[in-house]
């Protein structure tokens, strides 16, 4: 069996338990480590916990200050555990711990033995979920407990609190859940950000809950590509992200995040299917033909629990008109739901970063071709800034595309020494023209912290992450900052969701191989490394002469202990792109830290340093992949010869 067939994506309904330690922040890292080790003693201690692990129907993320627990039979077993983890906090007085239960889609990385990573709305809202209790409380989602009631047994434990507003403005339904036997706390008097609640007290047990109408919920599937052009692929992608994130700024609809939705990509689908598995009420499909100045847009709008069309139009127009068209499908389906859309919303909607086709076809070929490629790529960096150049000259107020210049501009400055000023002036356009986009955050994060301006940084992804705590780019951002800030538990996170958003980024799982690995979960570096491997190769199959994947994935092979075909990519890609300092670099991690032929590490690692960027040499100083390397005198030399040759350069 190919590794590419024991490594996939798999998404399913999950339900998640996510716990953590209130006011963990505050104290010291000696006891801030002492409290995590408590709080896994005492979920270790429940039985739920260690039947759900005996059977691996269980999944444990941990998140620096507390964890995921996701189970995959039941909605009960979380509650279940929950109360379990309660009980025994009764004997931990100096443990606070809140906890909050939701069930959603949850995508997992598996492979023929276990689930490795982890992400998606199931894992957010859980999270969203908890952040509105405080220590003691066990908070349920609406979902959740509309399930529970369907036992009475549960009904006399929950205790409606009506919906509440949390981060990012966003609002959750939660409801309390609370009996004498775990002692767990009655429900907050306030929730930040919330409504004044009445507490647990006033709600009599025998009171039957009646749920308010749910909103309407859609699944916007990708839009098929049938202009019969491969290369045209970015065009419909990029068509199916705007309607998805057009439909988000409705307040009465609730819109599955893109890369829920772009796990059906290129599958048959059954919608009813579809409808059951996301639990939503409709799907939303179609198909993109782009040709000759033209555009056909189907699209249909389906009822997911009957399978019959609510709304089914085909557009025919000119390709100047595709904003305008854009806005005629976002209002059309509000009003076949008959949603009311309140004028902000109807505002945002028609707010686009340009009104010029040119302008947005460019920036979506620039956007594909970041989604798609590795960071490391010099070619591809230069290519992003010419789209993005041509695409600010058509219009010089596209704030997206000023972001994604900055992006380019900054790796190509940190990998190869070039880029101008590393894309700082492009990244503060960007935000003058919008403050509130998260990439330009992000990348001026990145930027910040090249310069080793760690505090502005994080605010810059604090930012970023409060914006869009759903882009890919913003994650991998956040993640590669706590990476260099040395901070790899908290890298971990924002690198397995990286990998759950965006099926090709091989970068990010290659860096989970480092993370995991200087953490000592060998396990989990294994796993990576079958994720690493599966999306190489899948890339390769595409492109056979491309280093940045033969790069991290020979770094994935010397992990999984092929050492012979690790070095067979090695000569060969060094035959095909000898000038990629990054594909070097991880050929060095690969030979240093997992085939222990320090010699060959030491004389691929000269070329780089003498032609490596200032990013790059600042991450080589931090790199745990190059501790074996460190105490020699050869590297020593080398590396202070790079740091001088970059000073005189900067």
């Amino acid at each position: 069996m190919s590794e590419e067939a024991r490594a996939k994506v798999r998404l399913e309904i999950a339900h998640v338990l996510f716990l953590d330690i209130v006011g963990y922040s505050t104290r010291l890292t000696d006891e801030q480590q002492a409290l995590v080790d408590q709080l896994n003693q005492v979920v270790r201690s429940s039985d739920e916990f260690q039947k759900a692990t005996a059977t691996g129907r269980l999944m444990k993320i941990p998140t620096g200050d507390g964890m995921a627990l996701i189970f995959y039979n039941s909605p009960e077993q979380p509650v279940e555990c929950a109360m379990e983890i309660s009980r025994v906090l009764r004997s931990h007085p100096g443990l606070p711990v809140r906890m909050g239960v939701h069930s959603g889609p949850v995508s997992a990385v598996t492979d023929v033995n276990d689930r490795i990573n982890a992400a998606g709305v199931g894992i957010n809202l859980a999270q969203r979920v908890m952040d509105c209790g405080d220590a003691g409380h066990i908070l349920l989602s609406k979902r959740v407990a509309e399930d529970l009631q369907q036992n009475g047994r549960w009904r006399p434990s929950l205790h409606d609190l009506g919906e509440v507003e949390v981060k990012h403005g966003e609002r959750v339904h939660v409801f309390n859940f609370y009996t004498e036997d775990a002692g767990n706390s009655e429900p907050p008097k306030k929730v930040p950000q919330a409504k004044a609640i009445q507490p647990a007290a006033t709600v009599r047990s025998s009171d039957r809950i009646e749920p308010k109408r749910a909103r309407f919920s859609i699944c916007v599937l990708p839009f098929a590509n049938m202009s019969g052009d491969r290369e045209q692929e970015y065009f419909s992608d990029g068509i199916t992200e705007d309607i998805i994130t057009d439909l988000s700024k409705v307040s009465a609809l609730e819109i599955i995040s893109r890369n829920t939705a772009f796990t059906f990509k290129n599958k048959p689908v059954d919608v009813r299917q579809v409808a059951g598995q996301l639990r939503v009420s409709h799907v939303l499909e179609g198909s993109v033909r782009k040709a000759a100045g033209r555009v056909r847009i189907t699209a249909q709008l389906i009822d997911g629990s009957n399978d019959s069309h609510v709304w089914a139009e085909r557009y025919d127009r000119d390709l100047n008109d595709i904003f305008a068209l854009q806005d005629e499908i976002s209002r059309a389906i509000v009003d076949a739901l008959k949603v009311k859309l309140l004028p902000e919303e109807k505002k945002a909607i028609e707010r686009r970063g340009t009104e010029n086709v040119d302008a947005y076809n460019l920036y979506l070929m620039a956007r594909e071709s970041y989604a798609t490629g590795f960071e490391g790529d010099g070619r591809r960096n230069e290519a992003i800034i010419r789209l993005c150049r041509r695409a600010v000259e058509i219009d010089p107020n596209y704030a997206e595309a000023w972001a994604l210049i900055a992006m380019a501009e900054m790796l190509l400055r940190s990998t190869s020494g070039v880029g101008g000023d590393g894309g700082l002036a492009a990244a503060e356009r960007a935000l003058e023209l919008n403050a509130d986009l998260a990439e330009a955050h992000a990348v001026k994060a990145r930027i910040l912290s090249e310069e080793k301006r760690h505090e502005e940084a994080s605010r810059e992804i604090e930012t970023a992450l409060r914006l869009n705590p759903e882009s890919h780019q913003v994650n991998k951002c956040a993640a590669l900052l706590k990476f260099r800030q040395q901070r790899l538990e908290d890298s971990i996170r924002y690198f397995e969701k990286a990998v759950a958003l965006e099926e090709g980024d091989f970068g990010s799982s290659g860096m989970l191989i480092t993370c995991y690995t200087a953490l000592g979960n060998r396990e989990a570096a294994r796993r990576s490394a079958e994720i690493t491997l599966a999306r190489a190769e899948r890339v390769l199959a595409r492109d056979s002469n491309n280093g940045s994947a033969m790069g991290h994935g020979s770094d994935a092979l010397a992990v999984l202990g092929q050492g012979e075909r690790a070095k067979e990519w090695m000569g060969r890609a060094l035959l095909i792109d000898p000038e990629n300092m990054t594909m070097r670099y991880n050929f060095v991690c690969a030979l240093a830290n997992h085939l222990n032929d320090k010699e060959a590490a030491l004389e691929m690692l000269g070329p780089a340093f003498e032609k490596m960027g200032k990013g790059l040499i600042n991450h080589a100083k931090i790199d745990p992949d190059l501790n074996p390397l460190r105490e020699d005198p050869r590297f020593k030399e080398m590396l202070a010869a790079a740091e001088r040759r970059v000073e005189l350069t900067s």
